[in-house]
């Protein structure tokens, strides 16, 4: 069964664009060894994420753009600790990405330029290794047949995600 999935490509605008009449940018809610904490309110919703950048990127001969990995809740439980990886290129949909952390192997299924878990138990299963493990490594193809690899710290995951639960209580 397939969850909804919110798209979360919206969250970051917030970086680098100024933020449209009546929105309010992102809010540093703190920085956790590689993984900070932000706040951001979208059309009334409250949304609170962690998001780290890859440790190291292959091919290096390629440009990858603005690779994230991130964790989002929603004030409104509408996602709880949804797992995504964002990436600056369109992403295969014929090739799933996935999500590697010690023996643990999750599949992952695009949405453009996002990778999301297929299920609930796999996402739960993919933040128990991140909590317990040290590195993850995410596979993926891009639209045009590149294969790439990230490596992400999980350093400090742990007390990011339990920041990003109660900034959105």
């Amino acid at each position: 069964m397939k969850i909804l999935y919110i798209p979360v490509l919206t969250i970051f605008l917030a970086f680098g664009v100024a933020p449209a009449q009546g929105e309010v940018a992102a809010k540093l809610e703190g920085v956790f060894t590689d993984w900070s904490v932000y706040s951001k309110s979208l059309s009334g919703e409250k949304i609170c994420y962690v998001l780290t950048k890859p440790t190291s990127k292959t091919p290096s001969s390629v440009n990858h753009g603005d690779i994230y990995f991130m964790v989002a809740n929603w004030q409104s439980g509408a996602a709880k600790e949804q797992p995504s990886l964002l990436t600056g290129y369109t992403l295969k949909a014929q090739i799933p990405p996935t999500a590697r952390v010690g023996g643990s192997k999750i599949p992952m299924y695009t949405a453009q330029n996002e990778a999301f878990i297929e299920n609930g138990s796999d996402e739960k299963k993919l933040l128990r290794a991140m909590r317990k493990g040290s590195s993850m490594r995410v596979d993926a193809v891009s639209d045009r047949g590149t294969q790439t690899s990230y490596e992400f710290s999980l350093k400090g995951i742990t007390a990011a995600l339990g920041k990003a639960k109660t900034a959105c209580r």
